[in-house]
């Protein structure tokens, strides 16, 4: 949904009015872009002539550019980190000179040396590469005029969801392919580890971040005013993932606020009159770590990136990964969202050189900020047919008839259409060669023997490979896939299982239902925090709509031919509320008072083998990482688990009744209305 649509509402929960009500939530269907393929003329155009061409960005409001060794004097010289010196050398008593030595050290490690050469250099192999791999990358090229001139007009922030390694490659490619400035890109310290590739990496305008600042004053000064120089020279667009890293499991992450408080200061510090931020939705049929993911997910340490390691990674080159969706979004002013909202008023009171502890205001209108670009991203994200695909086949494994699956995923994109996804399907072919195309595209995954697609749960030579069960590693890199449905389907599908957990369908009684279903799952999907009514409103819009239930005076009805689609959303919803009751039952069975987070995801991930080896649950969704680190999270901000720090380290231990009690009210779930739902004729 598009937080910064308009939309009207007459919907009141627990509205006393005569007769049936009439749901006024209005959701205005997106009038999607027109997208081009540049891979297009790539194929018909020497790759070196490419590299080579003449490239002549516009520049923010025709500035002379900078070098980059010109931004690293500009924030050594600048007023704020001479202060920030000076009250250190205070505390600490160490000589100016020694800390001006580290600020110094901390630049050189941190800062970009954009190149041009490097960036020929990036533009001619990844044009070899992304031809061999992808068979399509297409971008909206209205999106690419729009942010061609906002860079001209203010400094511009990029945003992309950020789903695999390639993101950072494909967005620097695209904009060196459209002749738009290169972005800056804020990069993890893990790159510095790769031989040649980090240091090239840095000359094609990566600069480098630690995960972790550790309370270090002298390091966040450097860095916030290394990114606010960029900004406000309007150097280069200034790139990072909201994320924070790669989601393994294709949802979006719950953002982190570092440097997005950066890159709005100077604009509140009335240092730039306004700012760009442009979210952007990176979509890919196939995603090249989809493996590399599902055992990332089952517990297995992330691999440190280094140079043999991409160059073992290059049998890749061997395989296809079908089409990319590019969709760039409307810059969003910063101005624009802070008028009425955010005064400049509280930056006068003392210089703009001396750091200022964030107001619990500014902090809430940054989270929300966050939140409105990261539904942007979602609601641009683009789905191809695989991911209606799978999510059938999961609620039919582990095999289904050709036709039955041509049919309930036909169905299924319908109603993906109804609900307002992004959908890209080629009416231009046969409905059976589509999917068979798609098949053919994941046969990793699946297979069509005989008339029947199978998922490839089992291994010949063995159930385990490199000590994970093979049927755990494919499951898993299939729910990746179905998790991209729930970008479309998260608030009917709320609204479903909320309607199955409500004796008597009484709405205000659902809307209390759908909110504690939100406040749980809020660490595994995106709300706008404070949003609950508005999201209940477009769930129940949209299911209005699809012709599933009638929204009354006082109650929620279920249409006849509601059923299936309730069954449908409930079904592709049912493994999360399963996997947290789980993961209750487990904290409920903890013989420890105390234990760390390592010993948590060690003993819940034993617990619910158990609990699949004996046949006692089919929810492979709680082998998930992601999903017991989100479930962690949540408990504690439920109270269902307090967390004290002791020793440099977290300790956790079990609130038992607040955890029975979580556990009783997911168990709803599985105790009303298991044999359907009541009709309205």
């Amino acid at each position: 949904m598009d937080p910064s649509s308009s939309s009207k509402s007459c919907f009141s929960v627990g509205s006393t009015g005569p007769g049936a009500v009439v749901l006024l939530y209005a959701k205005e269907l997106k009038k999607w872009d027109e997208f081009e393929d540049i891979l297009e003329e790539r194929r018909h155009v020497s790759d070196l002539k490419f590299a080579m061409k003449c490239y002549t960005p516009p520049v923010y409001k025709g500035i002379t550019p900078c070098k980059p060794s010109d931004i690293k004097c500009s924030v050594l010289n600048s007023e704020e980190i001479h202060y920030v010196i000076k009250q250190l050398s205070k505390e600490s008593l160490q000589p100016v000179e020694v800390l001006r030595e580290e600020a110094c050290e901390i630049l050189d490690e941190m800062s970009h040396k954009l190149r041009l050469g490097a960036i020929r250099f990036f533009a001619f192999a990844l044009s070899k590469i992304f031809k061999q791999i992808f068979s399509k990358v297409r971008v909206n090229e209205e999106g690419i005029q729009k942010l061609q001139r906002a860079i001209q007009e203010h400094p511009v922030v990029l945003l992309p969801s950020h789903r695999s390694y390639i993101d950072f490659l494909m967005l620097s490619f695209l904009l060196y392919n459209y002749d738009l400035p290169v972005p800056v890109i804020a990069a993890g310290m893990d790159f510095l580890g790769m031989k040649m590739i980090g240091e090239l990496l840095r000359m094609s305008g990566a600069f480098f971040m630690r995960r972790t600042f550790g309370g270090n004053k002298l390091y966040w000064a450097v860095f916030s005013e290394y990114v606010k120089t960029m900004l406000r020279n309007g150097y280069a667009p200034v790139e990072f993932f909201l994320e924070g890293t790669r989601s393994r499991s294709a949802k979006t992450l719950t953002p982190k606020f570092g440097l997005l408080n950066i890159v709005m200061e100077p604009f509140f510090k009335r240092e730039v009159f306004d700012t760009y931020l442009v979210p952007i939705s990176i979509s890919y049929d196939r995603i090249l770590e989809e493996t590399l993911y599902a055992y990332e997910l089952l517990g297995v340490p992330k691999p440190k990136e280094s140079t043999t390691g991409l160059l073992k990674a290059r049998r890749i080159l061997s395989e296809k990964f079908g089409n990319i969706h590019v969709y760039f979004g409307d810059p969003v002013s910063l101005r624009s969202l802070a008028a009425g909202r955010m005064g400049r008023s509280p930056y006068n009171l003392v210089p703009r050189y001396i750091p200022q502890k964030q107001s619990e205001e500014m902090h809430t209108f940054v989270t929300e900020v966050a939140y409105k670009m990261q539904l942007l991203q979602i609601q641009n994200l683009v789905l191809n047919p695989w991911p209606l695909i799978v999510a059938v086949l999961l609620q039919n494994q582990p095999s289904m008839d050709f036709d039955a699956l041509l049919e309930k995923t036909l169905w299924l994109k319908g109603l993906t259409q109804a609900f307002g996804g992004f959908l890209t399907w080629p009416d231009n072919e046969p409905a059976e060669e589509v999917i068979q195309s798609s098949i053919l595209l994941h046969s990793n995954i699946a297979s069509l023997v005989k008339d029947r697609v199978i998922l490839k749960v089992e291994c010949r030579d063995s159930e385990l490979v490199d000590g994970l069960m093979f049927q755990h590693i494919t499951l898993l890199m299939c729910l990746a896939y179905r998790n991209q449905l729930l970008n479309v389907f998260v608030r009917p599908s709320l609204v479903a299982v909320a309607l199955q957990m409500t004796p008597g369908f009484r709405k205000e009684d659902v809307y209390s239902c759908f909110r504690f279903l939100c406040s749980v799952f809020s660490d595994e999907f995106i709300f706008l925090p404070g949003n609950a009514l508005k999201d209940f409103e477009e769930g129940c819009y949209l299911l209005c709509k699809s012709e599933a239930i009638q929204v009354m005076t006082r109650d929620i009805l279920v249409t006849e031919k509601g059923n299936t689609v309730l069954e449908f959303l409930i079904g592709l919803f049912k493994p999360f509320v399963e996997s947290y009751q789980i993961i209750c039952k487990y904290l409920l069975n903890e013989e420890e008072d105390y234990f760390t987070e390592k010993q948590y995801f060690i003993r819940v991930r034993k617990f619910t083998s158990q609990l699949l080896d004996q046949g006692a649950s089919q929810c492979y969704d709680v082998l998930s990482s992601d999903i017991q680190k989100n479930a962690l999270a949540a408990f504690v901000r439920l109270g269902v688990l307090e967390k004290k720090k002791v020793n440099n380290d977290y300790i956790f231990s079990v609130n038992e009744p607040a955890t029975t009690k979580l556990e009783e009210m997911l168990g709803k779930y599985h105790l009303i209305k298991c044999d359907g739902f009541s009709y309205c004729i």
